[in-house]
């Protein structure tokens, strides 16, 4: 089993009065998480809080679940346990905001994305490390993987700049700078239950995982990140450093970012 490290930064950016990004790092769910809440006013802070909330609540319930519970939802064999865990709680989330919008007619249109790393169980917290990532999001908060060096973007955006990235109609470069580039394909909005997105991973001791909102993602170059990922400094120094970043160039959204270390027992 691997023992896991973390830290987090959130900033609203230089262009925004309030921060409706949320996050999460429950180490002893061994559960990490970025969302970042859309809506406006306080309506986005609400979704990605309501969102965040009721994940950690169902990854809490079912920490000693197995695949002969009652689920919420259709159990999917093609996923693991932790997988399943994930895309529920997500669900979860998604119907969460539907009945927050029905008590509240003020919080219609309000919507987050989330993306969530979590790992699987271990010994009790204080007792021993933990095992394999399952990666989950919805909509363009993304998580990253640096390993040896080398950054890799483990999430696919669900965004409509990023799907014609995909279809080759359009650059990187092009889709940093598209007035269109916020607009999310896919989000927990309290619709019709959405389609999550998961993957499992085996860990590699000195490896990092990064999550984060698009307030980073979508102003710091890849290689920039991963220039910052790998410095030998503390996890709450890079995390500062890459807001820094963010805010260098031009802050123009809410920026949070969480890192997590993987070491060896």
């Amino acid at each position: 089993m691997l023992r896991i490290s973390s830290a987090v930064a959130s900033h609203p950016g230089l262009r925004r009065e309030e921060n409706e990004d949320s996050y999460s790092t429950r180490d002893d769910l061994a559960l990490f998480m970025v969302a970042d809440g859309m809506g406006g006013h306080a309506a986005g802070e609400i979704a990605s809080r309501l969102a965040v909330d009721t994940i950690v609540a169902f990854i809490n319930d079912t920490r000693d679940a197995d695949i002969n519970r009652t689920w919420p939802f259709p159990y999917d064999h093609t996923l693991s346990l932790d997988g399943n865990r994930l895309k529920a709680a997500f669900r979860l989330a998604n119907r969460r905001l539907g009945s927050a919008v029905d008590a509240n007619d003020t919080l219609r249109g309000m919507a987050t994305t989330a993306a969530a790393v979590l790992f699987s169980q271990g010994n009790p917290p204080g007792q021993g490390g933990r095992g394999a990532p399952t990666v989950a999001h919805v909509g363009d908060s993304r998580v990253y993987r640096w390993r040896d060096g080398s950054l890799s973007q483990i999430t696919q955006d669900h965004s409509w700049v990023s799907e014609q990235v995909r279809a080759g109609v359009m650059t990187e470069k092009d889709a940093r700078r598209h007035p269109w580039r916020n607009v999310v394909t896919r989000a927990l909005s309290g619709g019709t239950d959405p389609e999550v997105d998961t993957v499992e991973l085996a860990p590699v001791r000195g490896e990092r995982f990064q999550l984060c909102s698009d307030g980073l993602s979508g102003v710091v170059p890849h290689e920039t990140i991963a220039r910052i990922l790998g410095q030998q400094e503390s996890l709450e120094k890079i995390c500062d450093r890459l807001i820094a970043a963010a805010n260098d160039g031009g802050g123009p959204d809410n920026i949070t970012v969480l890192v997590i270390q993987i070491d060896a027992p």
